[in-house]
C-alpha cells in the first residue's frame, strides 16, 4: 500500500511560490536548511504533494515561514496557496556573498 502524505504536506507549487515571495534562491534555502539543492529542486518539481519525506518538507516550510511566507491549505474548490505574512514584507537579504578569487599575481 502506498504511503500517504499528511494533510499539511506542502505541494511543490507552494514551495516554489513561497521561495519566490520571500526572495530566496534554491541555494539560499539549501544553505538555511542544510538540505541538498537537488532535494529542494525535486520537492518543487511537481505541482502535487512535494515528493520528499515529511521531515524535509516540514524543514523547508518552517524555514520559509520564518522568512515571512504563510502556507494556506486547500479549501473547497480552491487549491492550496501561499502569501506573505505582511504586505510590506521586506525583501530577504541574501546570506551568500561572492568571495573574490585569490590574488595569484604575487
Amino acid at each position: 500500500m502506498p504511503r500517504t502524505k499528511p494533510a499539511d504536506h506542502p505541494t511543490g507549487a507552494q514551495l516554489r511560490a513561497a521561495r519566490g515571495l520571500v526572495n530566496m534562491s534554491v541555494l539560499d534555502l539549501a544553505e538555511r536548511t542544510g538540505l541538498a539543492p537537488n532535494t529542494i529542486k525535486r520537492a518543487e518539481g511537481d505541482n502535487g504533494p512535494a515528493p520528499v519525506n515529511t521531515a524535509n518538507a516540514r524543514l523547508m516550510v518552517a524555514t520559509l515561514q520564518a522568512a515571512g511566507a504563510i502556507f494556506l491549505p486547500a479549501e473547497g474548490d480552491m487549491g492550496a496557496g501561499v502569501r506573505l505574512a505582511t504586505p510590506s514584507q521586506p525583501a530577504l537579504r541574501r546570506r551568500r556573498t561572492r568571495v573574490a578569487p585569490p590574488d595569484v599575481s604575487k
